[in-house]
């Protein structure tokens, strides 16, 4: 297991499931502040830290009954027609319906930054909050509802990298506790560095389509579907890598262009 963690495929998926999710908890990080906020001022980082916390803990259980269903790769039903053949399982349906909704939500949420971007957090801020366990218990609404696309973009950068589902498994963990970590640490600066650069995180949102795309592709290649003869092929993760490093890189240098011009 320590040889596949140390390789370069699994370093560099760490790194980038780290970043994305990092991004993915930015409004994670603004939710939990907005209603930690309504409590006195000595519980509410109390209340910030314990809602991060039961962030990573939502997101590992919910990795392990992720992960169980992925692993079941045999078809329970098979589709054999003349013009299209597929075998149905429980891992090409979590693939398929996981990367139907990261393009759902991906695509929702960057109209949502553009037309509306305080709508939720207005919403949030209307609801009456006087306790800490009141707190805790919208916190923990909130963790679940992000918990969701987090889990599935840790599926979608990590599936097929290890013929051992367990291995693959612990490279998500990893990445889900350094990002909390990094957020409960670094919670402040980040938050205004977004807020800053706003298009790091619309930026971010467009990867999910492209890892959104990739699930559904990888459910259509491992349920061995076939159209009218033609098969669907397995797309590498280095394509994904290149594809999310190369518009890092373009939004790097248009930041220091932009901050040479100021």
């Amino acid at each position: 297991m320590l040889e596949f963690l140390l390789s370069s495929d699994a370093i560099i998926a760490l790194l980038t499931l780290t970043f994305l999710e990092i991004i993915l908890g930015i409004d994670n990080i603004v939710f939990i502040s907005i209603a930690a906020n309504k409590l006195p001022e000595h519980q509410r980082s109390k209340a910030t830290n314990i809602g991060l916390i039961l962030a990573m803990v939502q997101r590992v259980v919910l990795l392990f009954f992720v992960s169980l269903l992925v692993s079941l790769k045999e078809p329970f039903y098979t589709i054999d027609w003349d013009w299209l053949q597929v075998g149905v399982s429980w891992q090409g349906l979590i693939l398929l319906f996981g990367g139907l909704f990261l393009i759902y939500k991906s695509t929702s949420e960057i109209r949502e930054k553009v037309e509306a971007p305080s709508h939720d957090e207005n919403a949030i801020k209307k609801k009456k909050i006087s306790t800490l366990k009141k707190a805790i218990t919208q916190i923990l609404i909130i963790d679940f509802i992000f918990s969701v696309d987090s889990i599935l973009t840790a599926v979608g950068m990590t599936n097929g990298l290890h013929p051992n589902s367990d291995y693959t498994l612990i490279l998500m963990i990893i990445a889900v506790v350094i990002s909390i970590i990094i957020m409960i640490v670094f919670a402040n600066p980040i938050r205004e560095f977004i807020d800053t650069h706003p298009s790091i995180q619309v930026l971010g949102l467009s990867f999910l389509i492209l890892i959104g795309f990739m699930l559904i592709t990888e459910s259509a290649h491992l349920s061995d579907f076939t159209f009218f003869g033609k098969s669907v092929g397995e797309i590498p993760k280095g394509y994904l890598y290149f594809a999310i490093a190369f518009s890092l890189m373009v939004e790097f240098l248009n930041h220091r262009i932009r901050k040479k011009d100021k």
